[in-house]
């Protein structure tokens, strides 16, 4: 995943509390940074969370979270958080997170997905309502793929 590809940028700066003993980034944290990064783009997109969603009578829990670490970040980088919603199934959306230091956009520091399903007010998954679903076309620079097997 190219930078070009985000049109989603989240500016961070790493704290003393998120690096260990060697000044780089606790692994932990970029899941916190990429969760981040998943509220702003709701609210990007006009369904800020969670009151855009509870408006639609919906909700939507991660599924499965998988970190890749490339590089390490360390502490005082000033970071890019980059997500944007890859696929889009019927009640999943798989979000990509791409993290990169200011002004090294060629160089991925990690990637991470956050696969997102969709759910009633029971916690019973149920399609993403059509005006979300528009939302996020419209919202990307590049279209998400739509696979049947995501549910």
């Amino acid at each position: 995943m190219s930078i070009e590809t985000f049109r989603h940028r989240m500016p961070l700066r790493v704290r003393w509390a998120e690096v260990d003993m060697q000044a780089v980034v606790f692994n932990a944290h970029y899941l916190t940074y990429a969760d981040a990064c998943a509220t702003e783009y709701w609210r990007a997109i006009g369904a800020p969370y969670p009151a855009g969603f509870a408006d639609l009578g919906i909700d939507a829990f991660v599924r499965k979270a998988t970190v890749e670490y490339h590089l390490p970040a360390r502490y005082d980088d000033d970071l890019l958080v980059c997500g944007r919603i890859a696929r889009l199934g019927r009640s999943s959306a798989s979000f990509a997170v791409a993290m990169f230091r200011a002004g090294e956009p060629t160089r991925r520091l990690v990637d991470v997905e956050l696969v997102y399903v969709c759910v009633d007010r029971s916690g019973a998954p149920v399609a993403w309502p059509q005006e979300i679903r528009r939302r996020m076309r419209d919202y990307e620079r590049v279209a998400p793929s739509e696979e049947a097997r995501l549910g």
